[in-house]
């Protein structure tokens, strides 16, 4: 092996846990769509609905820097997911969500929990723990505590196979 392809190989090695841990839903330091947030550091509390197929509210409102605490109730009969993210986010991450249908991880109004553990390759699994998102079965709930650091153009959604299309998803605007 050449001393360049030794730096490179071992540069990769060192950076991928880094890469790795910052996850796929780009909830980082320094993110478009803010950061997990401390819940005795919430503004408010807000509660929200999940129905078969949309949300109640179907908009949120937030300030820059808010952070807000959502408690989410499933009161419909499918399993959903309440994501904050930008469009293109919930479109990249759809095809996730397609994967736990197609390995049985979710069906219908049941999650197949000890599946979650599922090896996925390259280091992913489908535990579906991002603290953007949780998925919630029927007549369940969760919450979520998130700071909306910067203006931008973000939206909640289900990206569960063809609730987002069906129009579950809904708008977060900056006061």
């Amino acid at each position: 092996m050449t001393l360049a392809k030794s730096i490179v190989l071992a540069t990769a090695v060192t950076l991928s846990p880094a890469v790795f841990a910052g996850g796929t839903h780009g909830h980082g330091h320094g993110s478009p769509i803010g950061e997990p947030g401390v819940a005795s550091e919430a503004s408010r509390t807000i509660t929200v609905e999940l129905y078969d197929n949309y949300y109640e509210p179907e908009q949120i409102e937030v300030s820059a820097g808010e952070t807000v605490r959502f408690v989410l109730e499933n009161k419909g009969n499918l399993v959903h997911e309440f994501n904050i993210g930008t469009p293109s986010m919930h479109e990249a991450h759809q095809e996730e969500m397609m994967m736990m249908v197609e390995h049985g991880v979710i069906q219908g109004g049941k999650l197949n929990h000890h599946m979650m553990e599922m090896d996925m390759g390259n280091g992913h699994s489908m535990k579906h723990d991002d603290p953007n998102s949780v998925l919630i079965e029927p007549g369940k709930s969760g919450e979520i505590v998130w700071t909306f650091s910067n203006e931008s153009n973000i939206e909640f959604a289900c990206n569960v196979p063809g609730h987002y299309q069906a129009g579950m998803y809904g708008d977060v605007t900056f006061k």
